[in-house]
């Protein structure tokens, strides 16, 4: 981790799709004053499990997964994070020590918002403040969708989901059939809430039913209505 300038963070503010983009010119000016950014290399940790969060972070580039630790060592991922969207919100806004550890899977920047000047936009920006409500409830529905996925779908839809989810979340490449992210066996199994021997069996089945194509930590998606279908029936 190092601390970078500013300039190379400025998504979190100035995207169009950040939650301060409904902030005047004034307002993202003082934000600007108060957040610090870091720049973060591939497997960094940016905060671990029972860390106090002392301000909003906002991922500008890259990508961050949450996860936590369960019996035996192994890993639930419960979040994947793509730009500009926030980590760590939740026990920031509950006052709590953190519940997961955050690491960056791709070279990535995040910003730091000093939490008291978020509090005084938000207590002053009834638009700001309906903006970031409206963007927590969105993750909370993700969420109560992923629980389900989780708890009540087979080995074939829960890993079929996941790949939707990726795609969902990161996109596609040119070819408009590859996911835009490098993901390993054992991230896509912990996604996934299986072994990692039954995720590689499984997306072995997927590349002979000709669903999907691999290339090393890259998924291409060979015939999405079939994937869809799977996920669906679960």
């Amino acid at each position: 981790m190092k601390i970078i300038s500013n300039k190379e963070c400025e998504n979190c503010i100035y995207h169009p799709k950040s939650v301060f983009s409904v902030l005047n010119d004034d307002e993202k000016a003082f934000l600007s004053k108060h957040i610090v950014c870091y720049k973060y290399s591939k497997n960094e940790i940016i905060f671990h499990e029972g860390d106090k969060p002392t301000g909003l972070i906002c991922l500008s580039d890259g990508k961050v997964k949450l996860f936590k630790e369960g019996v035996g060592g192994r890993e639930q991922i419960v979040r994947m994070a793509r730009p500009v969207g926030f980590i760590g919100y939740r026990a920031l806004f509950a006052e709590e020590n953190h519940r997961a550890t955050a690491m960056a899977i791709d070279n990535s920047k995040t910003c730091h918002i000093n939490k008291d000047a978020v509090a005084e936009l938000i207590s002053k920006n009834g638009q700001l403040a309906m903006h970031i409500i409206k963007a927590f409830a969105t993750e909370l529905g993700h969420t109560y969708t992923r629980t389900i996925t989780l708890t009540q779908k087979h080995i074939r839809g829960r890993l079929a989901e996941s790949i939707i989810f990726l795609k969902d979340t990161y996109g596609l490449e040119e070819d408009e059939s590859t996911i835009k992210i490098e993901i390993s066996r054992e991230d896509l199994a912990s996604l996934s809430n299986m072994t990692t021997s039954n995720a590689i069996r499984t997306l072995s089945a997927f590349v002979k039913e000709k669903v999907l194509a691999l290339s090393k930590r890259k998924i291409k998606i060979v015939d999405l209505h079939a994937l869809e279908k799977i996920s669906e029936l679960g």
